[in-house]
């Protein structure tokens, strides 16, 4: 089995897991009690309630519909990317909801609604991290934003209370506040797993032993160093400083190795969320032409 082949099976293994966990959470937590939700599924309890169709069915009609405008207007890699989801996930939707044991894990609401918004939010993330989609009402903030330009994000959350409100009518004051509930606990979640594992800090050094600094970055630690020009601010005096990208649990060797060569030594940390290129997406090589 070659590479490209097994990452293509952990990549639908992901997606599957993601839908799987995504269905489990509706079914076993939010249908239940009635509370409401966004996307499509939240569409599709509106179907469901007002005129009696069966829930799988209703947000398999949505999500094809919703997926047959995304692959016009995105094009084929939306497509292949986002058929998986378009079609397991009402199967597995089905599934969950025919199972008697699932729909009585718990009797608390509260317990029900917390749990409901970490498995949407987990659910989601975990395809999102595989580099899918999970269609539905995915699908109009992305054509939006190809077409209009307008953040995915803000229209996403748009779409969502819209869906909610949608549900005010067919619902108690307290399932619509529990529903909210799941939609923000949904989107924190999806926040930490779609990042999971790729936040770093990036720590900015700046020293007169900034040539000691580096050389303790690249042999002693292998790490990669970033040179900048800098000028002071208050004498404005050109100095040098060393940019480096690490780990969370390389931070304290870092600084404590940089404060045994310079005890004066300014350092700067920041967290960012994502790191792209060699020695992080790609493989690390030892090149002589900076590529």
């Amino acid at each position: 089995m070659n590479k490209k082949l097994g990452y293509q099976i952990l990549e639908l293994c992901g997606i599957l897991l993601g839908n799987a966990i995504l269905a489990f959470g509706i079914a076993a937590f939010v249908l239940p009690h009635g509370m409401i939700t966004g996307g499509a599924t939240g569409l599709g309890l509106v179907t469901s309630r007002v005129f009696g169709v069966d829930l799988s069915v209703s947000v398999a009609v949505y999500n094809i519909i919703l997926f047959a405008v995304g692959a016009f207007v995105l094009g084929k890699k939306f497509a292949l990317t986002t058929i998986v989801s378009t079609i397991v996930y009402p199967m597995f939707l089905s599934f969950f909801t025919q199972q008697q044991w699932i729909a009585t894990m718990t009797n608390d609401i509260l317990l029900s609604a917390i749990y409901a918004g970490i498995m949407v939010g987990l659910g989601v993330g975990i395809v999102i991290r595989f580099g899918a989609s999970t269609g539905g009402l995915d699908i109009p903030p992305l054509i939006l934003n190809k077409k209009l330009g307008i953040p995915v994000a803000v229209s996403m959350y748009f779409f969502d209370f819209t869906v909610l409100l949608l549900q005010v009518v067919i619902s108690t004051k307290e399932q619509v506040l529990y529903g909210i509930l799941i939609v923000i606990l949904s989107s924190i979640v999806l926040g930490y797993v779609s990042l999971a594992g790729q936040k770093k800090v990036q720590v900015m050094i700046i020293s007169r032993h900034y040539q000691e600094i580096r050389d303790m970055l690249l042999q002693k630690l292998d790490l990669g160093a970033t040179m900048y020009h800098i000028e002071t601010g208050y004498l404005q005096k050109d100095e040098m400083a060393v940019c480096c990208v690490i780990s969370s649990r390389k931070l304290h060797t870092v600084t404590d190795m940089v404060q045994e060569v310079d005890k004066k030594a300014f350092l700067s940390v920041t967290q960012i969320n994502e790191v792209r290129g060699r020695g992080f997406t790609l493989d690390r090589k030892y090149i002589s032409d900076g590529r």
